[in-house]
């Protein structure tokens, strides 16, 4: 497993490529562990030198030594190892050799320069007497980097336990030396329960033996006066000054120097750099640190957080865990509650939580000092993207009835916002923070005004949005009592997004009021917020090219202020926005890779969720997409946010729809449309709207189709909303067509016709290609079924007939026979389903594009000149088996895909197992591969 040098290899066999050449003599130096004795194993195995022969001379061995008439046989390599370990008569006896080397001879010599009784000098005290033809090399072992750690691992522990925290730790404490690295990867794999790749069982595996024998006879050999200098490099951890080493030992200045002196010497301790001192393999001074005595190891530690804390910048960690270790606990807590400030001032929040939770954690934390760290806690996890862990410590923290009121008001308020903005657990979260502002209301108006801020929010399901104008005249009274103004901010960053989100007229006047120039960094973080806020809610309007300017600019200030959340909340707006925009190339992946980063916050994945069902759901995919709409069971839907709960649900019942599962279909779109009409913000209907309109009215329920858009349209009032405008036409739409199929008016289909076209225009001009292109599609299906309702139209269909829905939105054509249209709509129409399948095709919309396509062929008049029957494919795929095995392969079922390409169920069977036969495919699975 150790590395050879090539080099040094090379260096070697040129001695043999020439038989003129002089005698080669190369020195290998280099510190225990670094693979000198593999180095010799590979030298003697050099290919090239088959009729060479190999002498092994290992020093300090009674028997590993040749005989003296060994030498003479030509050509000669001789390897000798451990040098240092040579007494001087064994010198003498090798300079004799080395010196006497004959051309097309070579000796490699290793040895640990740190254990030379003469240092620079591998044979002895004095010079040796090189001959004139001999060239003499020196090769120096390299430590691994961490990538060769990285392979050494993948060897020993396999590819899942070779995580990047576990690698970096093994490279930082091993110092990259191949022995440690090998022994501690042994350790390892021999751990139960089993390795699973984390940094603290890296740390807390211990010590290899070979590791820890070496330091500590080393260390051990000193004489006891001088041990307290290596006791206190144990201690510290890490390269130190001599002054340092020396003040933490307690030695004095002399006696201090005298013992560094003769630890260098021993090779107890290495200088690690210029004038800093420590151990050569990190790792080794866990191993030093153990066998110090229990009342001498604290006095270290005492001594070792007063030489830290006089450092620049001060490690204000390493201080605590000092203190702490010294069993000095004021001074510990004093220590944490910098560090932790000093992290999160410097944006390092998941450092700090780290540091906080452990703590706060500790039995017998006085009242006093919780009251102190809890609340940087709070602030550290509302900021810093954590998982429930923190909520949980928050929850036992103001459960603590020792806390001061307005302590424990502050806490409830970040747990509130940490449920409701971080887990999505929005009636939790809700409940928490009422409960919040009314014990900050008499205590502090400041945290008062940012729990009412907060409160003014809303996405959440349940208030509704008068709940919220109600709580932004709450915070606005308080944060102006407050006379912060940071919270001010805080609070009209609040009200853009409420302002935004129901389209008021003034909320691009708020939006220029967020003062985006402040020098303050917590006025700069909520400008921030109230930026991406503004984006978000543009997203949902239909804005969508504002929202460019807006997200770089709050994504700027966010990571300029320091405030991760909000700006992973606006990749997710990102996200959004690319799906409408029709920027699907590479969204999939680029959703699926924001879900990895935030896997231990799934609400905030929550945008890639739905983005990637959506994309499922226009691919075919129907199975993942009502696995990612489901948020993979990480998250439950109906606590989504307001919008995006109502965009998931169109999507769900859309699916439904297709599946011809319309009783279903009509109970989702009913419960669905109730939690959007109890918030009352009716923008975000646009994306249900049309599929809940289209369920009840396929149900029958006419009524209730005629009050959803009677309620939408009213919602909206004058509202400036161009992307629910265009909803409520095509909802429109979806009634007349229903109405017209259910009274069989041809007329009244080509009214529905128009209205979708007024649709598709209006999504053309946000822009919103995929939106357009299904409304243009549900056009010229109004005017194809118009004109077969007239009895004009020609048909090319399948002879077992079509389904009754084509999954685009709306029912199929059928029903009565009364002229209506003529040949240039239906030509128009031809093209406008031409046009769309290929729209669906350049977006990936396989799905879209394959019923477009089976819809042309369904109603386009036969093309002239083709001969009777049908045509021959031989063993290609014809174009139906091919759009059937396209479907098949996404996963849909034989019902799903006579629905979606007016088929019977009989058919799609007999052109998948024709598919299957052209392609040797076994199964549908198979399928998807041979395609």
């Amino acid at each position: 497993m150790i590395a050879t040098s090539g080099s040094a290899l090379r260096s070697l066999a040129r001695a043999f490529a020439d038989p003129d050449a002089g005698p080669v003599l190369l020195y290998v130096e280099g510190a225990a562990g670094l693979g000198k004795s593999h180095l010799l194993r590979e030298l003697a195995c050099l290919p090239e030198t088959p009729d060479v022969a190999r002498l092994w001379w290992r020093c300090g061995a009674v028997d590993g030594q040749p005989e003296e008439g060994a030498f003479r046989r030509e050509p000669t390599l001789l390897l000798v190892d451990d040098v240092h370990r040579a007494d001087e008569d064994e010198l003498r006896r090798l300079r004799r050799v080395l010196a006497g080397l004959e051309p097309g001879s070579a000796a490699a010599v290793t040895y640990r320069p740190e254990e030379l009784p003469v240092p620079g000098l591998p044979l002895g005290g004095s010079a040796m007497a090189y001959p004139f033809r001999l060239t003499v090399l020196t090769h120096r072992p390299a430590p691994w980097d961490e990538e060769r750690v990285r392979q050494a691992a993948a060897e020993v522990l396999g590819e899942s336990g070779c995580t990047a925290e576990a690698v970096g730790t093994l490279h930082e404490r091993t110092g990259g030396v191949p022995r440690v690295v090998v022994d501690l990867l042994a350790m390892l794999r021999e751990q139960r329960p089993a390795f699973t790749g984390t940094a603290a069982e890296v740390v807390a595996a211990g010590v290899p033996t070979r590791l820890a024998e070496l330091v500590l006879s080393r260390t051990y050999a000193l004489p006891s006066a001088h041990r307290p200098l290596v006791w206190a490099a144990a201690v510290l951890d890490g390269p130190a000054a001599r002054d340092e080493l020396i003040a933490v030992s307690g030695l004095g200045a002399a006696p201090g120097s005298d013992a560094l002196l003769r630890a260098l010497e021993s090779a107890a301790l290495a200088e690690l750099g210029e004038g800093r001192y420590g151990f050569a393999v990190p790792l080794a001074a866990a191993a030093v640190r153990d066998t110090v005595p229990g009342p001498v190891r604290q006095d270290l530690h005492r001594r070792a957080a007063g030489v830290l804390s006089r450092r620049q910048p001060v490690a204000w960690a390493a201080v605590s865990e000092h203190h702490r270790a010294a069993g000095d606990d004021r001074r510990w807590l004093r220590a944490v509650e910098k560090a932790a400030g000093s992290a999160a001032a410097s944006g390092r929040h998941q450092e700090a939580i780290a540091l906080l939770e452990r703590t706060l954690a500790a039995p017998g934390i006085p009242p006093q000092a919780r009251a102190r760290l809890a609340p940087l806690l709070a602030r550290n996890a509302v900021t810093g993207l954590r998982s429930d862990q923190t909520v949980e410590v928050l929850a036992q923290i103001v459960q603590d009835a020792d806390l001061p009121p307005a302590v424990r008001g502050e806490l409830r308020l970040d747990l509130g916002l940490m449920l409701s903005n971080q887990m999505g657990r929005f009636a939790d979260g809700w409940r928490v923070l009422e409960i919040a502002a009314a014990e900050l209301r008499e205590v502090r108006s400041v945290l008062a005004a940012r729990a009412m801020a907060a409160l003014v929010t809303p996405y959440w399901p349940g208030a509704s949005l008068d709940v919220h104008r109600g709580w932004l005249i709450k915070a606005v009274a308080a944060a102006d009592d407050s006379g912060d103004e940071a919270m001010r901010t805080a609070v009209l960053a609040n009200h853009v997004g409420l302002a935004m989100s129901w389209a008021d007229p003034e909320a691009w006047d708020l939006v220029e009021r967020l003062p985006v120039q402040s020098t303050d960094p917590a006025c700069v973080r909520q400008a921030a917020r109230g930026l991406c806020n503004a984006a978000d809610s543009a997203v949902w309007l239909g804005f969508y090219r504002r929202v460019d300017r807006l997200l770089a600019e709050g994504r700027e200030l966010a990571a300029r202020s320091g405030a991760p959340y909000t700006e992973h909340s606006a990749s997710g707006t990102r996200l959004l926005q690319e799906w409408w925009t029709g920027q699907w190339l590479g969204l999939a992946r680029r959703c699926e890779e924001f879900i990895a980063d935030t896997a231990d916050m799934p609400f905030l994945a929550s945008d890639a969720y739905v983005v990637r069902g959506l994309l499922a759901v226009a691919q075919g995919d129907w199975g993942e997409a009502r696995s990612w709409l489901s948020q993979r069971g990480t998250f439950g839907t109906e606590n989504l946010p307001v919008p995006l709960g109502a965009t998931a649900a169109g999507a769900v019942i859309r699916l439904t729809l297709a599946r011809q599962e319309v009783a279903d279909a009509a109970e989702q779109a009913r419960a669905a449309w109730t939690v959007v009409a109890e918030k009352g913000v009716w923008p975000w209907a646009a994306e249900l709207a049309p599929w809940a309109v289209e369920a009840l009215a396929r149900a029958g329920d006419t009524t209730g189709a005629h009050a959803m858009v009677r309620d939408f349209a009213r919602g909206l009032g004058a509202a400036d909303a161009p992307a629910a405008r265009a909803a409520l036409v095509w909802s429109r739409a979806v009634l007349a067509e229903s109405e017209a199929l259910a009274r069989g008016n041809p007329s009244g289909l080509l009214t529905a016709a128009e209205s979708y076209r007024k649709a598709a225009a209006a999504y053309a001009e946000l822009p919103r290609p995929y939106s357009q292109a299904l409304t243009t599609e549900c056009a010229g299906r109004c005017v194809l079924a118009a004109d077969a309702a007239g009895g004009t139209g020609a048909t090319e269909g399948d002879a077992d007939g079509g389904a009754e829905t084509d999954g685009a939105g709306a029912s199929a054509a059928g029903g009565a026979a009364s002229p209506a249209g003529d040949g240039s709509s239906t030509a128009s129409a031809i093209a406008e389903l031409e046009s769309c399948a290929q729209h669906f095709t350049d977006l990936g919309a396989v799905w879209d594009a394959t019923r477009a396509r089976a819809l042309l062929r369904t109603r386009q008049p036969a093309k002239k000149g083709r001969p009777p029957g049908r045509p021959s494919h031989s063993d290609q795929l014809s174009p139906r088996e091919a759009e059937v095995a396209q479907l098949a392969s996404s996963g849909l079922t034989n019902r799903e895909i006579a629905a979606t390409l007016h088929l019977s169920p009989r058919t799609v069977e007999q052109h998948i197992a024709g598919a299957m036969r052209k392609t040797g495919a076994l199964s549908r699975r198979d399928l998807a591969h041979r395609l």
